[in-house]
């Protein structure tokens, strides 16, 4: 069997185990979905978004790119977070990257990888402001941990600078953006305490900003 057979024989196990269990489940499914979070991570085959946080396809709705950045000039980002804040009415916007995260990695490197390069050159930017930081962790896995996180927080404030966002707040809408961060050697996922709801309280941590 080729490995693509394969992977229709799994899926079509996959859907006798989800009907077994719930015989309407994917009557429901195709009929709406109601997810509440979005999830913008990183494209690491193992960080699987809903796995991690035990939800059930059409319960978060989920955006990812290599190192989990949020570039204002992204129309394929921003167009899942305007679908997920103004169509989709989602509450919570979790940013979540991962430690050992490749992409951060090889901005921290300044690895040439080719095309992707230019992708990571937001990471080294992130790099490059948190340098005098990460030059006084002496182990180079714990700098890159460090610069994971550094660059999942640079996120968070890009998404909360988005005008999708900032009109969601004018307008009174209750949407709250997260910045997480998970471990692949333990599977748990970690709080970075980055939980904004507000323009006013975006201005307000940003000013205690790590540097």
């Amino acid at each position: 069997m080729s490995s693509l057979a394969a992977l229709f024989e799994r899926n079509r196990a996959w859907a006798r185990r989800i009907t077994e269990r719930d015989p309407t489940f994917f009557k429901s499914l195709a009929e709406q979905q109601n997810p509440k979070h979005l999830w913008i991570g990183c494209a690491d085959s193992r960080v699987p978004a809903n796995e991690i946080v035990g939800l059930m396809p059409g319960e978060l709705f989920v955006h990812r790119n290599v190192a989990n950045v949020v570039i204002h000039t992204d129309l394929n980002c921003l167009s899942v977070l305007q679908y997920a804040v103004d169509v989709l009415k989602v509450e919570h916007v979790i940013v979540c990257g991962h430690y050992g995260c490749g992409g951060v990695r090889a901005a921290y490197a300044k690895s040439s990888l080719g095309l992707i390069d230019n992708w990571l050159r937001h990471v080294q930017d992130v790099r490059d402001r948190h340098e005098h930081v990460l030059a006084q962790i002496d182990d180079e896995d714990a700098r890159i941990d460090r610069l994971c996180e550094f660059n999942v927080i640079a996120q968070v404030v890009h998404v909360c600078q988005t005008t999708i966002v900032q009109d969601a707040w004018t307008r009174g809408q209750g949407l709250t953006v997260h910045g997480w961060i998970y471990r692949l050697n333990d599977g748990l996922l970690r709080d970075l305490g980055w939980e904004i709801a507000s323009d006013d309280q975006l201005k307000s941590l940003a000013s205690h900003r790590p540097s």
